[in-house]
């Protein structure tokens, strides 16, 4: 298991969080001049959108992201990412969440399985800072803290090797592999299986640096090429146009971890397998871990104590819904095994006196005086930011 990999999980499925919340957000958007208090508008879509990234590339946050370590436990990602979701006036409940997460990681598996190369998981995670950056054009506070996340990947993975990436890949698919969530527009470009499997391509461009199959070559002890033989490989494969750009600007080539959102579709998921196959299945894959206790204690640390407040006074939250209707919204809730609900783990760190003292020097060791900042009322660290909210 890779001990880099934890960075590009984040950044990445936080990418693909940032896509489907824009595509639900500007499909219910209202004009400003006809909106009910309780209804979104333009405006309240790039706040949401603003708020989640300012959380998402905290300098403090990164700073701890990018620490060698091992992969957290998928109930304790699941957590960061129920925090990070509500980081702004947006509120999904549970069964929009589950859809959320379910259409986050079921998309970053199809990436990762389909990268060509093993560094190319690096493109992958730059298209995605690439889309983000776009939701922010007018925003150059937060434009310079996605840029410092762009630097801080090219010296940490600019210079890794082809075996190193490899083992971030495997370390990748394996927190996936037990992910079988079929989802609509996989299952109508036809890329996905009914069982939740995906279909691997047999076309297209082959890696960068390699050649098409069809030909083999035989050597002699000298290492001279002595005989050829060609062979029928079955598909349609082209050699790569050139490499994707590893620079903080330039083409990427790959399409992978581009938004798919893009064209205003419905997106659904539906649970596969039976019944019976998938309870013990997620019983495995989210079974106590005996070191959740430290794990989520570290996360405490590390997320600065988030605690999300019930909203009060002039300004509430407004409700995303992730379905079609709010009666689908409903029936998922209802019809979903208790197995996949995911439980909320809080992390009330201001509650121990304790971990608070901690907490408090953890900060001052953090303090940054170039942070963006909203308003003078709300703090400088990520603490201060989420308590406010």
């Amino acid at each position: 298991m890779s001990v880099r990999t934890l960075p590009l999980l984040f950044l990445n499925l936080g990418g693909e969080m940032l896509y489907i919340l824009d595509q639900r957000l500007r499909a219910q958007n209202i004009p400003g001049d006809k909106a009910r208090r309780d209804e979104w508008t333009e405006v309240d879509r790039k706040r949401v959108l603003h708020d989640i990234i300012l959380t998402m590339f905290n300098k403090n946050f990164i700073e701890e992201l990018f620490k060698p370590q091992e992969l957290y436990t998928k109930k304790a990602l699941r957590t960061i990412y129920d925090r990070l979701a509500h980081a702004s006036i947006m509120r999904l409940n549970q069964a929009s969440m589950d859809k959320l997460y379910d259409l986050m990681t079921m998309a970053l598996k199809y990436q990762v399985l389909l990268c060509p190369r093993p560094k190319d998981v690096l493109l992958v995670t730059f298209n995605h800072l690439d889309a983000i950056k776009g939701f922010i054009q007018d925003n150059p506070a937060l434009l310079n803290l996605v840029d410092e996340t762009f630097r801080r990947l090219i010296e940490v993975y600019g210079g890794l090797s082809a075996g190193q990436f490899q083992l971030i890949r495997q370390t990748l698919l394996a927190f996936f592999q037990d992910l079988h969530i079929r989802v609509s527009i996989f299952l109508k470009d036809k890329v996905q299986n009914s069982n939740g499997r995906f279909v691997l391509p047999v076309s297209g461009p082959v890696p960068w640096g390699t050649e098409v199959p069809g030909l083999i070559r035989m050597f002699n002890n000298k290492g001279d090429e002595v005989r050829r033989e060609e062979f029928q490989h079955g598909g349609n494969f082209v050699t790569a146009p050139k490499e994707g750009s590893f620079e903080v600007y330039g083409d990427r080539v790959l399409k992978l971890g581009t938004n798919m959102y893009s064209v205003n579709r419905p997106v659904e998921t539906h649970t596969s397998g039976t019944s019976k196959n998938l309870t013990s299945q997620t019983q495995q894959s989210i079974a106590p871990n005996p070191l959740a206790k430290e794990e989520l204690n570290f996360l405490a640390k590390l997320m600065g104590g988030m605690e999300i407040k019930k909203l009060s006074g002039p300004e509430p939250g407004f409700r995303l819904n992730l379905f079609t209707t709010d009666e689908e919204e409903e029936q998922a809730a209802l019809t979903r095994p208790d197995e996949l609900s995911h439980e909320v783990v809080n992390i009330q760190a201001i509650q121990d006196q304790q971990r608070n003292q901690e907490l408090a020097r953890i900060m001052e060791e953090f303090e940054v005086t170039d942070q963006p900042r909203w308003s003078a009322s709300k703090g400088d660290g990520l603490l201060a930011m989420m308590d406010e909210l």
